[in-house]
């Protein structure tokens, strides 16, 4: 008798503990998504709007919104009430932000692609009148084209800068290019802005950039824009010795470029990183 009491007490305590870790969990993940449904709406949003769109309870949604507001996750800003983002969401996206390595979550993709396509994989973004390497990869073969993170090169001479000079508004593509006269790296760079919209009018229409022979004699390179479903955060390329990229090579090197460029504007993290260190 006494075995089957003691036994009853220890069922009875490891199903009330079950329940207290169901509720506790039930309770982040509420909370947790008041958390997103405020962050996607613009500006504050009322107790009558919450309530509508999480379908809790008004007496469990007031609770989780005091709890939410006393760890200043949020911001109660009126007496209807409403509510807004409070300062802990922003520690915590800085913290996150801070730990986004562009070139290390960008390197298993861009590895693959420099193995494929045995030319060098560079992944950019505009920097003023140049492009700035955030992350390279180099094939496993002695000629090939030399990049570094961290490094410029011009925007207007580069497949990278011309496939993102292509995605601006027309009016925007000039603040990008520096004074002219321009340098001339080879007889192919386009001389002067007049030159080069006509270039990024190409571009547009066929969605891939090609710099032939025009930052370097020798050297090739084929870009593509890297999106996500806001817009252009970057650009991919493949270089290589000029030789490699005519005829039936350039399409498939045009595809595998392609597919890894959605790879990489498909990863939340890739994305989150780019529009960090995205510059003007």
């Amino acid at each position: 008798m006494w075995i089957s009491s003691a036994i009853g007490v220890r069922m009875a305590t490891s199903t009330q503990g079950r329940s207290a870790a169901n509720y506790h969990t039930q309770a982040l993940s509420r909370g947790l998504r008041l958390l997103q449904l405020i962050s996607a709406h613009r500006g504050p949003m009322t107790l009558a709007e919450l309530h509508e769109s999480s379908e809790l309870p008004k007496s469990t949604l007031v609770r989780l919104l005091s709890a939410l507001v006393q760890e200043d996750f949020l911001v109660r800003v009126d007496e209807q009430p409403s509510y807004r983002l409070g300062h802990q969401v922003m520690a915590l996206s800085q913290a996150y932000l801070g730990g986004l390595d562009v070139s290390a979550l960008a390197h298993d993709e861009l590895t693959d692609l420099a193995r494929q396509s045995r030319q060098t994989a560079n992944l950019a973004i505009l920097d003023g009148t140049e492009v700035l390497h955030v992350a390279v990869e180099r094939p496993d073969r002695a000629l090939r084209f030399d990049a570094t993170v961290g490094s410029h090169g011009p925007a207007w001479c580069t497949a990278l800068g011309k496939m993102l000079l292509s995605d601006l508004a027309p009016e925007d593509v000039e603040r990008h290019v520096p004074d002219e006269p321009w340098a001339t790296p080879t007889g192919r760079t386009a001389a002067d802005l007049a030159a080069l919209r006509r270039d990024l009018g190409r571009i547009r229409r066929r969605g891939y950039a090609f710099d032939d022979n025009e930052y370097a004699e020798g050297l090739s390179c084929l870009a593509v824009l890297v999106t996500d479903d806001r817009g252009t955060i970057g650009a991919l390329s493949l270089s290589g010795a000029s030789g490699e990229f005519a005829g039936p090579a350039q399409k498939r090197l045009l595809q595998q470029l392609s597919d890894s460029a959605q790879q990489l504007g498909s990863n939340p993290a890739m994305v989150d990183a780019l529009r960090a260190v995205a510059r003007d």
